[in-house]
């Protein structure tokens, strides 16, 4: 049984009994997606996110009381008898969560830490995914290391990949030296899990990114619904002027003052740039952006981009 440790602040770190206690949280989230004008998901992309399809089941005659729409007119003219078309709900769908757990995660200045949103943002995932009956799977990676976990129905492979992610998040320092890990590693490793029709949700605040990050996703996409979770924070949004930072590579550490307008303009300028070719994608890719801020409550931006039961 784990038990926690009061010590341990949940806005910096995310032990494995805060994850789980998300669990019963989740129960009422949705993947599909609101149908409001202002929803992050509204417009060509809000059908990108299918949820459960239909596969075909079987052609017969037709009976009173079946639905004229489902008459496959082509059969029924060439056999002078009306034909029925037979759906049946897929009762399987895999999923695969990638979860970013990298030093540049290591940041918060309101609430969360990155790394603690996104954690807690996979947990939500994984939990409900598996409610539904459904497969899940993931990839946690930090800077050094890549663990995969097939899709599976098993509580106990989900309790598995939750304690990963656990361990990773509480292994995060300011001492741990800069990113090593790009992120075209583990999709590259999540390749090897994903085959047709699954859900792939990516879980990161994607820190270096480039071409090859594209066609990763471009390739996810063609057979798959992908959901990039953009993990901000606040401060990225609107750099306050009168901040000093400290900056260390964990070995050496400078201080940036954002007083100087130059260095202030150049700050907002890369971190507005990378929350915009993200969200590039959705109109490049065909796939769904959420941006998840770590300023704010987990569940609550989940349950605004998504149905609610």
């Amino acid at each position: 049984m784990a038990i926690s440790n009061p010590a341990v602040d949940k806005r910096i770190y995310s032990e494995f009994k805060q994850l789980k206690g998300l669990q019963s949280r989740a129960r009422k989230l949705s993947f599909l997606p609101k149908q409001h004008s202002n929803s992050v998901l509204a417009g060509r992309h809000s059908s990108r996110i299918r949820g459960r399809g239909l596969s075909f089941e079987e052609l017969r005659d037709y009976r009173v009381g079946d639905d004229i729409r489902s008459i496959d007119w082509r059969v029924t003219a060439r056999t002078g008898k009306p034909h029925v078309r037979i759906y049946a709900e897929e009762k399987d769908r895999s999923a695969l969560i990638i979860v970013d757990q990298r030093i540049n995660m290591f940041f918060g200045s309101k609430l969360n830490m990155k790394s603690v949103t996104a954690a807690e943002a996979a947990a939500i995932c994984a939990y409900r995914i598996l409610e539904q009956g459904d497969r899940v799977g993931g990839v946690v990676f930090n800077d050094s290391t890549i663990n995969s976990f097939k899709p599976s129905k098993k509580p106990q492979s989900l309790e598995q990949f939750i304690h990963t992610l656990s361990q990773f998040n509480l292994a995060l320092n300011c001492e741990l030296a800069a990113p090593a890990m790009q992120l075209n590693q583990p999709l590259q490793a999540a390749t090897r899990l994903i085959s047709h029709d699954q859900m792939i949700i990516i879980i990161s605040d994607f820190d270096q990114v480039d071409e090859a990050t594209e066609q990763y996703l471009s390739q996810m996409a063609a057979h798959n619904d992908v959901i990039l979770c953009l993990v901000t924070d606040s401060i990225n949004q609107d750099l306050p002027e009168d901040l000093n930072l400290n900056v260390s590579d964990g070995q050496q550490q400078i201080t940036l003052d954002t007083s100087n307008k130059k260095l202030h303009n150049k700050l907002q300028t890369t971190f507005t740039a990378r929350t915009n070719k993200v969200k590039s994608w959705q109109q490049q890719l065909g796939i769904t952006v959420i941006e998840l801020d770590a300023s704010q409550d987990t569940l609550n931006q989940f349950s605004s981009a998504f149905a609610v039961g």
